[in-house]
């Protein structure tokens, strides 16, 4: 299943994007965006490269690179944008949510507002 609106690249993440998965070599493979429990917002993302594609993903494809959401993942993502970041702090890949009421400044924790309960304090040391 092909879906375009889950989550999409800026053009410095599409270019860097790009760039790894040449190197890797392996046609297959894609960026795999995932979110799970935990983190110091109640949520976190997860990138991984991956060539397995299972019934229940969706298949985001943007300019001949592809990016896999699970279908539990999909609804807590939907309208992200990854960017591609390099400074002082490092490089790397980041979500811009705007499904996120709350994110740490780890930027890799987030809080949709589902849970409804008070702001918390930044548990990652930030």
């Amino acid at each position: 299943m092909i879906e375009q609106a889950v989550v999409s690249l800026t053009s410095d993440a599409q270019s860097r994007l790009k760039e790894l998965l040449v190197k890797e070599g392996n046609p297959q493979l894609a960026l795999r965006i995932f979110v799970s429990g935990g983190g110091c917002s109640g949520m976190q993302y997860g990138m991984a490269f991956d060539d397995t594609r299972r019934a229940d993903d969706l298949v985001v494809e943007q300019d001949g690179v592809q990016i896999i959401v699970d279908d539990f993942s999909a609804p807590y993502i939907r309208g992200s944008e990854i960017d591609y970041v390099d400074s002082l702090m490092g490089a790397g890949f980041t979500v811009h949510n705007p499904n996120a009421v709350h994110s740490c400044s780890c930027g890799t924790s987030f809080d949709t507002g589902e849970d409804s309960g008070e702001a918390k304090a930044c548990g990652c040391g930030h």
